[in-house]
């Protein structure tokens, strides 16, 4: 069953609202860079946190693309997180960085969707 930290929905609330605060130049837009970098280093953590060990032959066959979307998100979060502090175009990185809030809010999706198919499995469905 593939399983999901519980902390991921309220760390890609506050990475979304992070994203929207202002950002004015100075001290602020460094403020702003900075709380950014943590809450992208809260969404990997629990990326990372994520486990999955379906053992049905077609639940283990979406289980592993999964785990390859995991990997890639956090391929993607690795470069990201450096560029918020150092990219001298804020709003493509910002723009970066909501793209792949989504991408990640869908991962979540299809691996609450696996995990309610391996139940659902184990149970017999609704036949």
């Amino acid at each position: 069953m593939a399983i999901v930290t519980p902390g991921m929905a309220s760390a890609l609330r506050a990475l979304d609202a992070a994203l929207d605060a202002p950002r004015r130049d100075g001290a602020a837009l460094g403020n702003w860079r900075w709380v950014v970098r943590q809450r992208l280093a809260v969404v990997r953590d629990a990326l990372v946190g994520e486990t999955s060990s379906p053992d049905d032959g077609w639940l283990a066959a979406r289980g592993g693309t999964a785990f390859r979307e995991r990997n890639t998100l956090l391929a993607r979060l690795g470069v990201l997180g450096p560029r918020v502090l150092d990219s001298s175009d804020v709003e493509a990185v910002r723009l970066e960085a909501k793209r792949l809030l989504v991408d990640i809010a869908r991962h979540v999706q299809r691996v609450n969707d696996i995990a309610y198919d391996d139940v659902e499995l184990e149970l017999g469905g609704s036949e």
